[in-house]
């Protein structure tokens, strides 16, 4: 068996008006899927650095403008028959207006609620990323506060 494809990212979501909302982006490649941002780990890199690289490349946020939990999540899956493994971190940001610049990777991205984002997420792994991300915030924040 191979080695795993490894990549990480960040489930980030903002409040509007009490409403929890995750940002997915949607691929301009392919099935044109929609995921956070998220990316493959580069030589040398580590899961973190990654993660923080790839949200800067394909949303345009960096670090200062998120508020970065403790939550943190790892899927695992088969891609075209090789293993794959994406950890996330959960990510409030701070200022729910904040633009969104996407790379050439990416066509569309959308504000969600939990309902809708699994919708669109379409992958039951996505999908309980989600909504264990959900769960957390609801434990932890209690409400939804800006």
């Amino acid at each position: 068996m191979s080695t795993a494809v490894r990549a990480s990212g960040f489930l980030i979501y903002r409040c509007i008006q009490s409403e929890i909302q995750y940002l997915l982006l949607q691929t301009s490649y392919g099935e044109h899927h929609w995921t956070p941002p998220k990316g493959h780990v580069d030589p040398g890199e580590d899961l973190w650095t990654t993660a923080l690289r790839e949200t800067h490349e394909e949303a345009g946020l960096t670090e200062p403008q998120l508020d970065i939990s403790d939550f943190k999540t790892t899927m695992r899956y088969m891609v075209k028959d090789n293993p794959k493994e994406v950890v996330y971190w959960l990510a409030r940001l701070k200022t729910p207006d904040t633009s969104i610049k996407l790379s050439d990777e990416h066509q569309d991205y959308k504000w969600l609620g939990l309902a809708e984002a699994c919708t669109y997420a379409k992958y039951e792994e996505m999908q309980k990323a989600l909504r264990d991300a959900d769960d957390y915030i609801s434990k932890h924040s209690g409400t939804c506060t800006s």
